[in-house]
């Protein structure tokens, strides 16, 4: 049994729906923060690092089979983002930023109508997002893209995949920048 599995089992960090997983990430956010709880237990881990152990306590949250098959919810997606901006270092070989990129894609796709694969497919590291993810922005709701914009606003560590994927989609929309009043913030790109 890994120490991820083991910790799961003595904590809330076994999810058994969207809302309790976002609930769950909330507990690896404030480890990040702190260094400390039940997420950083048998280990070393300094306040505001996320390193590997964090990346894979998200994935393993997102992709518990009790939400395999339900969209990436707004509030998982809020969580992420917490997690992002509470970690002033990172040693997680990107693996977080990957996983926060094909989340808040899987969340845009299923919110504008759009399937969307099992969650274990689609967040899995050896998944290319650009094989199930949508490409073209008309098939994306603008308020969807809207909201994501303003959770990357003024972020102090940008995600450049997932600003990446909201440039395409924004310019695959040919929609004119007046339309959508500061949605990117043109630097992070």
């Amino acid at each position: 049994m890994s120490a991820v599995t083991a910790v799961a089992a003595e904590t809330s960090l076994e999810p058994s729906c969207r809302k309790t997983a976002a609930h769950a990430l909330t507990i690896v956010r404030d480890g990040v923060i702190t260094g400390e709880g039940p997420t950083t237990k048998g280990r070393i881990h300094f306040s505001r690092a996320l390193d590997a152990d964090d990346a894979a306590w998200c994935a393993r949250i997102l992709t518990v089979s009790a939400v395999e098959h339900q969209p990436v919810s707004r509030a998982e997606i809020e969580a992420l983002f917490e997690i992002s901006d509470a970690a002033a270092e990172r040693t997680d070989d990107g693996r977080f930023d990957d996983l926060l990129a094909k989340a808040v894609a899987h969340h845009a796709a299923s919110e504008s109508g759009l399937p969307v694969p099992p969650r274990t497919v689609a967040l899995s590291p050896d998944t290319d997002i650009e094989s199930w993810a949508p490409t073209k922005a008309a098939n994306i709701d603008t308020q969807v893209l809207e909201w994501i914009a303003s959770q990357m606003r003024g972020k102090r560590h940008s995600n450049r995949r997932l600003a990446a994927l909201v440039a395409t989609l924004v310019g695959v929309a040919a929609l004119p920048l007046a339309q959508l009043p500061g949605m990117l913030d043109m630097g992070m790109l």
